[in-house]
């Protein structure tokens, strides 16, 4: 058995994005070290880059230089593990997609339902933030969506009055029970998301039973300071959320 050959013919058929472990290739647990010794000496001759200790993928060149793997394959073991979902990227990566950032960070966010210390991987910062609802593939979007609002104040290259001009628009494209869902969610989460949740969902002529649904979770004299102006949101007095006073 040549393990050698074996290894670069399933590398081979790997996508150049893929982020793969020893554990990938079907050999018998005595021929661990002999794998490994086959990927090192891959990543020396430069057809493997190794993207942490036992973490190789297939350098893609293009004239932006090589690319990196995507957040996800950087990520996926604190994403799945058994097939089991344990954890969503979230952050800058998610900021990203939904359209409220042009920038591309080397952190990437996850929301996890158990702490976890930030990790190094490469250039990249792999930081965690507790969930406390619990992560299906069905919730993924809204908890994107929430985290999205929780942090407004702190998303890169746009302002809160922008983010939340692209908030409403992607929570107005929700159909009825992807909003019923982010409802749900949403009372797990500290009241001023829930207060601006709220005022976007009315703003967008949402279901009155789903507002007060929310109206209920809130304390009804807690004010809420978040730099957002009327003619973006509003609805927002009526959740008690005013700008903070300009000193």
């Amino acid at each position: 058995m040549n393990i050698t050959k074996e290894i670069k013919e399933s590398v081979s058929n790997f996508s150049d994005d893929y982020v793969f472990t020893a554990s990938d290739f079907d050999f018998a647990a005595q021929n661990k070290a002999a794998v490994v010794k086959a990927l090192n000496r891959m990543v020396d001759s430069g057809k493997l880059m190794k993207l942490s200790k036992g973490k190789f993928y297939k350098p893609r060149q293009t004239q932006f230089g090589t690319l990196k793997p995507s957040a996800y394959q950087i990520a996926k073991d604190y994403l799945e593990r058994d097939g089991k979902l344990i954890g969503y990227i979230t952050g800058y990566s998610a900021y990203n997609a939904l359209g409220l950032t042009t920038q591309i960070s080397s952190y990437i966010q996850i929301g996890t339902n158990k702490y976890r210390r930030a990790v190094r991987r490469d250039k990249y910062t792999i930081s965690f933030i507790l969930q406390p609802n619990p992560i299906t593939r069905k919730n993924i979007e809204v908890l994107r969506i929430l985290d999205a609002i929780r942090f407004i104040r702190e998303i890169p290259g746009t302002s809160p009055d922008e983010a939340c001009l692209r908030l409403k628009e992607i929570i107005a494209e929700l159909d009825d029970e992807q909003k019923k869902m982010l409802v749900k969610c949403t009372l797990q989460y500290t009241s001023y998301v829930r207060a601006l949740c709220g005022a976007i969902l009315e703003n967008v002529n949402c279901d009155k039973n789903l507002l007060d649904i929310i109206r209920k979770s809130l304390n009804g004299i807690t004010e809420y300071k978040l730099p957002l102006s009327a003619s973006v949101l509003p609805t927002k007095q009526n959740w008690k959320i005013y700008e903070p006073t300009r000193k």
